[in-house]
């Protein structure tokens, strides 16, 4: 799995968004975005662990380099 180093929470959330994922619900330690085919969950942090934003990423079905363009 890719590692994604210090990435917050906001900045993956912004970058998502830009890919064509929503905002369906929003917790006080998670957010859950969408895009109508897949569910990711974003867990509230600054900085989102590298291992867990690299796992995040590949669930969104972009690649690394494509998120980082996105960021």
């Amino acid at each position: 799995m890719p590692k994604i180093p210090g990435v917050s929470h906001q900045d993956a959330v912004r970058a998502l968004r830009k890919a064509g994922f929503e905002v369906k619900r929003e917790g006080r330690k998670h957010i859950v975005m969408s895009d109508g085919v897949r569910i990711i969950t974003i867990p509230r942090a600054k900085p989102i662990n590298a291992y867990t934003m690299g796992g995040i990423v590949r669930d969104s079905g972009l690649t690394p380099v494509e998120f980082k363009k996105l960021l």
